[in-house]
C-alpha cells in the first residue's frame, strides 16, 4: 500500500493565526504525513474576511462545517453554510466572506501536498 498511515493528534496541528481568524493544518509535506495533498480547517470570525488569493499548483476543496460564509470565486459569489462544499480549479481569485453571526469553520483540502498561494 506504499505510505504508511499516520494520525496527527488534535493537539499536534499546526496553526497559524491571522487577523481575520486562523489556518490549523492536520496534513502537508511540511507535516510530513503526505506526499499527495493538502488538508486544514480554516476559522473566520464574525464580519471578516480572508484576504483574494489564489492557489497556481492545485485545486482547492472547501467544506462548510459550522456558519454562513460568502464566498467569492473570480466573479461569482454563491453564499454557503454547514454542509455546503465547492471546488475552487487551480489558478481561480478567491477567498471568503463571514456574513453569519458565529464563527464560520470549514475544512480546506488541495490537491498538492506543497500548497503555494498568492495574494491579489
Amino acid at each position: 500500500m506504499g505510505e504508511k498511515s499516520r494520525v496527527t493528534a488534535a493537539d499536534a496541528v499546526t496553526v497559524e493565526e491571522q487577523p481575520w481568524g486562523r489556518l490549523e493544518w492536520m496534513v502537508s509535506a511540511a507535516l510530513g504525513n503526505s506526499s499527495t495533498m493538502t488538508v486544514g480547517r480554516c476559522y473566520i470570525r464574525p464580519g471578516e474576511q480572508n484576504p483574494r488569493h489564489y492557489h497556481p499548483n492545485c485545486d482547492e476543496v472547501l467544506h462548510v462545517l459550522q456558519g454562513t460564509i460568502e464566498h467569492t470565486v473570480d466573479d461569482d459569489k454563491v453564499r454557503m453554510g454547514p454542509g455546503d462544499t465547492i471546488s475552487i480549479p487551480t489558478g481561480a481569485l478567491h477567498n471568503a466572506r463571514n456574513v453569519g453571526e458565529d464563527e464560520a469553520v470549514f475544512v480546506i483540502c488541495f490537491s498538492t501536498p506543497n500548497r503555494e498561494t498568492v495574494g491579489e
